[in-house]
Parts: C-alpha cells; structure tokens; sequence
C-alpha cells in the first residue's frame, strides 16, 4: 500500500503543484505586459483550480508516511510545516493578490500601483517556490535515511 501512496502522491505533485508554481510565476509579468486580459485571467483561473487538487499531495503524503511508519521523522514533519506554509502564501497572499490585478477577467490595476503590485506578487510568489523546492529536496534527501545524504564521501563510494 505504501508504494501505491508513494506513487500517487508523487503524480499529484508533478500533475498539482507543477502547473501552480508555473501559472503563479507567469501571473505577475503577464499582468503587467499582456497585450490582452485573457492570459492572466487564464493564469489566475489555473493557479485557483488547481488548490484544489493540490490538496491530494499532503493527503496523499501523510497516508504514505503513516503506511511506511516516518510519521514522527524530523524531515517529514518539516516537510509538512513548510507545505503549510506555501499553501498558506498561496491561499493567503498569491490568490488574493492575482484577483486584485483582475477585476471581471480584466487588468483592474494601472499605472505605478500595478508595477508595484505586481512586484510584490512576484516576491511573494518566489518566496511560494522555494518553500516547495525546500519540501522537494526533503523528500529526495530524507536527512537520516539510509539512502539519503548531503555530501558525497569516499566512504560511501566504497559501500
């Protein structure tokens, strides 16, 4: 059961939080440059829709540490503070902050006020990425695995 989990869980990573974190990247220079609203409302429409299925990935992630027994691992409970945190700056500041440049599919903000914002979006939604990228090294690392280390040594080559 454990590899089915793992697996599912890994895909609603790749297939959920993929098309968020290149939508969300996207947003904020496209609200300020696209020649058209479409896009960002597109790009807005993208980012909120799949939340929604990104859920599956704690879901999915806490049924495969339950089933291989890691629950309580230091690396995992990390791993679950920080995806806390990126779908709070998610649902608390990018979604937000994409539907204020957006009014009825429209770029609603002009001038210095939208650069501005869209500044801030842009920061917040880095700041998104590299939670993500923190909780993508923690699951390939696993610090305390047997096959999981930070450097390379001779030791282990001879292993």
């Amino acid at each position: 059961m454990a590899k089915l989990f793992l697996s599912l869980h890994v895909l609603a990573a790749i297939l959920a939080i993929g098309p968020i974190t290149v939508a969300a990247s996207m947003f904020p220079r496209l609200a300020r440059t696209a020649p058209t609203p479409e896009t960002p409302a597109l790009l807005h429409k993208i980012c909120r829709s799949y939340a929604y299925v990104g859920t599956a990935v704690p879901v999915l992630g806490i049924a495969t540490g339950a089933a291989l027994g890691v629950l309580s691992d230091a690396w995992l409970v990390t791993s679950i503070v920080l995806t806390g945190l990126a779908a709070g700056v998610l649902v608390a500041v990018i979604l937000p902050g994409q539907s204020e440049l957006l009014e009825g599919g429209e770029v609603a903000v002009v001038g210095e006020e939208r650069r501005a914002a869209g500044a801030r979006l842009a920061m917040t939604t880095g700041v998104f990425n590299l939670l993500w990228a923190a909780v993508v090294v923690l699951m390939i690392v696993r610090p305390g695995s047997t096959t999981g280390c930070l450097f390379y040594t001779a030791d282990a080559a001879d292993e």
